[in-house]
């Protein structure tokens, strides 16, 4: 509808272009001031009128409209109302064409997406669940528009700190204490390196040998840092598997190693690569930005090294389309960096390269450290979170099935749905109280009204999905289809935007939206056809609460 009201604006203003246009219509604050509004102020300089003047100017030259039912003027603006019935039936007839309504069919076209990577040998807390709730709703939205995903956990598993580690492990670890409490153990030999570092300097420069060793193959050293790396993705694993989420690659830094040769070699050939201070750098100046180090001064390889290893090894692994990096806003200097270097290497694809920075997490007292070993563990999070919410469905609803079940469901998605339900740019600090209350604007509420119209279609019946158009034509039932047919233009606007919070906040206005249906439209009434046309309306949303909440890495429960 919207559209062709752009349409009849524009074949009456020619000062404006299609997309101006609809950028400017509106949708009023009440109901009784119409469907849309197209303000004419922009206009008033360019016509040299007043806005009422151009708004019932336009009512005339436009006249009767056949999917409009009334065109009036209010003030400056020039409102209109859609001919509800036509209306009702285009959305529910663009529905039910659907086979995958808000989606597309495979388009042929490969993403990457780079999000998660903890760093080996230390726990997986809170502040590595936000690039992973966020990189895995990235996934399921990209996946729900046609695209190939591959998901790449891009292991933090070499650097100077294993190096730490290491020394750390031969001088106050053991093997039965790291078999024993396994990650635990490692975090806290880790912060005790640390700890003595700061008295004693050359346990650093111990460090730095024993990392050089590994990069050079030392037999000791490698079988070491496999050790560790092997128990660190055991844990990381395991709070995938609470959280529901999975990869197809875990593919860390390590994996890249004997690919960085190829780089330097690369970089040599095109005449980039020039030595500052014993380093080897790729110079920025021009960009505005500091030189990108790939190689150090005794000649270890960087990360930015094996990120753009990783870069060209995906170009020619999955040819894709676009290259997502899920990583804090601190980042964004160094993604900037390793962009352009693979533009100036002559890779017309680096504009397809794609930095999606977030917000800090912190904790009340500060930010998250894992050197002070100030953490906060994901698993504990997630545990505590399903803990609470089975004392409340014990507290209020202890009859359902499979208690546990649900409380899963709810207490992830509590904090998921707390995550995304902001712009991911924003700051997060992390408070027990906050998270884990239920009500308000949250992901339980989502949920509740996902399981009221369940058990709604339960009690109607196994009835045939029938509507009438003339029969969802109030207030209440226009509102829930005006939001219905929101739903493709969101997924859309999620993706381009990079940004899950835009259906986070869709499904609660859905959300909202149903349940203000549910008061004011008995369903369950004895006439046939209007029952059944509610019911299928009832069907519809649950369907899309369903699908909004899934792109968000949430699970409905059937009761609450």
């Amino acid at each position: 509808m919207k559209n062709k009201i752009v349409e009849i604006l524009s074949s009456q203003i020619s000062d404006l272009t299609k997309d101006e246009l609809a950028q400017l219509i509106e949708i009023p604050p009440k109901p009784e001031m119409g469907d849309f509004a197209f303000p004419c102020f922009r206009l008033a300089k360019v016509y040299h009128k007043a806005p009422p003047v151009i708004a019932a100017d336009l009512k005339e030259a436009i006249g009767d409209q056949p999917f409009l039912s009334d065109i009036k003027v209010m003030g400056g603006f020039l409102n209109f109302y859609v001919n509800k019935e036509q209306y009702a039936g285009q959305i529910i007839d663009r529905y039910c064409k659907s086979e995958n309504y808000g989606g597309a069919a495979s388009n042929g076209k490969t993403i990457c997406i780079d999000y998660s990577s903890p760093n080996v040998a230390k726990n997986f807390h809170v502040g590595h669940l936000r690039t992973t709730i966020i990189g895995n709703s990235l996934y399921k939205i990209f996946e729900k528009l046609g695209y190939k995903v591959e998901r790449i956990n891009h292991l933090g598993d070499w650097g100077t700190q294993f190096g730490k580690l290491i020394v750390a492990y031969k001088k106050w670890g053991s093997k039965e204490a790291v078999e024993e409490k396994g990650i635990q153990e490692l975090m806290d030999i880790y912060v005790k390196f640390h700890e003595e570092a700061e008295k004693d300097d050359s346990l650093n420069d111990e460090a730095r040998a024993w990392f050089a060793k590994m990069e050079q193959g030392d037999e000791e050293a490698l079988a070491i840092w496999k050790w560790f790396k092997d128990i660190s993705l055991q844990e990381f694993i395991r709070v995938y598997d609470i959280l529901g989420m999975s990869f197809d690659h875990y593919t860390g830094e390590s994996f890249y190693m004997d690919k960085t040769e190829e780089v330097v070699r690369l970089l040599t050939e095109k005449g980039l690569l020039v030595e500052s201070e014993g380093a080897m750098v790729v110079k920025l100046d021009d960009y505005d930005m500091p030189p990108c180090i790939v190689a150090k001064r005794d000649g270890s390889s960087i990360y930015a090294t094996r990120d753009l290893a990783a870069i060209l090894y995906r170009k020619r692994e999955y040819n894709f389309d676009k290259c997502l990096y899920v990583t804090g806003l601190e980042q964004k200097l160094h993604f900037a960096q390793v962009f352009k270097v693979i533009e100036l290497m002559g890779n017309d694809y680096a504009n397809n390269l794609v930095h999606i920075p977030y917000g800090l997490v912190s904790l009340k007292n500060g930010k998250i450290s894992s050197r002070k070993g100030n953490v906060i563990f994901a698993e504990d999070i997630l545990k505590e979170s399903i803990g609470k919410t089975l004392s409340i469905i014990d507290e209020k609803n202890p009859d359902i099935p499979d208690k546990e079940a649900t409380a899963r469901k709810i207490g992830i998605g509590a904090i998921i749905f707390n995550d995304l339900y902001n712009q991911r740019i924003k700051d997060v600090i992390f408070d027990w109280d906050k998270l884990l209350n239920f009500d308000g604007e949250t992901g339980p509420y989502v949920q509740y009204t996902y399981a009221r119209a369940s058990s709604v279609l339960r009690k109607t019946g196994n009835l045939p999905f029938e509507i009438d158009p003339s029969l969802v034509v109030d207030d209440a039932s226009m509102d829930l289809l005006k939001e219905i047919e929101r739903y493709p233009q969101i997924v859309q606007d999620a993706a381009d935007r990079y940004e899950p919070s835009v259906i986070a906040r869709y499904s609660m206005d859905l959300a909202h939206a149903f349940n203000r249906f549910y008061r004011e439209c008995q369903i369950n009434v004895e006439d046939v056809k209007l029952k059944n046309s509610r019911t299928s309306l009832v069907k519809i949303t649950r369907a899309i609460i369903k699908d909004s909440l899934s792109l968000l890495g949430i699970d409905c429960p059937e009761q609450m």
